[in-house]
């Protein structure tokens, strides 16, 4: 039988574990035997911590199985963001990790994200004002938006500086109105393009069928950013992320190689959001110290609630199932409460309904009625495990009851081949 590869999923708001879950599969605790970490969505907003043998670290682009020495590769659906990836291979390269940059792979056909895109972010932001839809300000959503309608730069385009300049140029002049105004700037871009050259040349550009030939040599692990219910049309817009969260890009470069997916679905004890948005299980009083979780500029405040198992199961609806679960924070306190229905003016619900997938109408929708949605709390039991199994409907094969590597605790076998 053809061994599993493990994709790893966030079925909240983001910042579950993904990073430190990751990093355990890749060591050797594990013993998955895992040849590289897959980057499937998402860019440099990405913020996986991991701590592990004394060090800390929060990965963005380098995959979180770096301190394992496994190597990454960003794909075709990753936002490169080149400046960035630099400064996190010093970072690395300062908790000793030899030549960070020799474990990265990057598919030529993953855009580029510029500090024209990140100005343009922060400067459509700001006029937003209170209405902001809480961004990470890393030019995510403009790289995305841009890219649907115009020619953009891609890191093969790193390679052919006579083509990178014209496109860099007439982007510039397509953000020129919106970031004129604002107090943001970037480069000179005859700078951008030398800093570029640069980067190619430091770096591995690979094509698609870098994939199989990681693949033939051991086990991948995708790597998931931000959080299901960010999805850009899973989420509840407008408060969404502008990457495709749940695991359909994932699945497809599985089948592309004709391999088979495990999917490790990653939830906290309790729930969390960074910024706007709805939030029916936001507790105000749930003010436990969170030291990797501050409030940003562009994201706003850190905000907590119970659990939410109505969410989750949306999640895990729309993300097509899950496999296992991996259960994290246990040592959390003041997570004793979870929402098992929710009190809307059309009665009690426990359960969304998905709505066709892209029908953003749908999804407006649905933040509507989560806005306006007063949980039902419930008390979970003193071994919430086998109460949570019974809840979302997948074993839990992984917990934790603290940040470290250590404090990760296989409860059954990991994606068997």
């Amino acid at each position: 039988m053809l061994q599993s590869h493990i994709i790893v999923l966030d079925l909240g708001f983001g910042d579950a574990g993904k990073g430190a879950t990751v990093d355990w599969l890749c060591s050797p605790e594990a013993g998955l035997d895992v040849s590289a970490v897959v980057r499937f969505n998402g860019g440099a907003q990405a913020a996986h911590n991991v701590i592990a043998d004394g060090r800390h670290h929060t990965f963005a682009q380098f995959g979180s199985g770096t301190f394992s020495g496994v190597p990454t590769l960003l794909s075709r659906h990753m936002l490169v963001e080149p400046i960035a990836l630099a400064g996190e291979s010093r970072q690395l390269a300062a908790l000793g990790v030899p030549d960070p940059l020799s474990l990265l792979r990057i598919d030529g056909r993953a855009l580029l994200t510029t500090p024209i895109h990140i100005a343009a972010n922060r400067a459509r932001e700001d006029a937003r004002g209170s209405s902001r839809h809480g961004s990470c300000g890393r030019g995510i959503g403009e790289t995305a938006s841009y890219a649907i309608e115009y020619d953009a730069p891609t890191v093969s385009d790193c390679l052919r500086p006579d083509v990178l300049y014209p496109k860099l140029q007439a982007m510039a002049a397509y953000f020129g109105p919106l970031i004129a105004p604002s107090a943001h700037r970037y480069e000179a871009i005859r700078d951008l393009v030398d800093m570029y050259r640069e980067f190619a040349a430091a770096v591995r550009i690979v094509d698609g069928t870098e994939l199989a030939r990681l693949a033939e040599r051991g086990r991948l692990i995708f790597e998931g950013a931000q959080g299901v219910l960010l999805d850009e049309w899973r989420g509840f817009h407008p408060h969404t992320t502008w990457s495709t969260v749940e695991p359909r890009n994932a699945r497809a470069l599985l089948t592309e190689i004709d391999a088979p997916a495990y999917t490790l679905g990653v939830t906290r004890t309790y729930m969390t959001r960074h910024g706007a948005g709805p939030f029916p299980t936001e507790d105000p009083t749930m003010t436990f110290p969170e030291p990797h979780n501050a409030t940003g500029p562009y994201q706003g405040h850190f905000r907590r609630g119970h659990l939410d198992p109505i969410l989750l199961r949306y999640a895990i609806e729309v993300s097509g199932g899950i496999d296992g679960l991996a259960l994290t924070h246990l040592d959390a306190p003041g997570t004793g409460y979870a929402a098992t229905g929710y009190a809307t003016a059309g009665g009690m619900l426990d359960r969304l309904e998905p709505g066709r997938w892209q029908n953003l109408d749908h999804q407006r929708d649905l933040t509507a009625l989560l806005t306006m949605a007063d949980p039902i709390l419930t008390a979970v039991p003193a071994e919430p495990v086998p109460w949570l199994e019974r809840q979302l409907g997948a074993p839990i094969v992984l917990t934790a009851h603290g940040p470290d590597r250590r404090d990760r605790t296989p409860t059954r076998v990991v994606a068997a081949a």
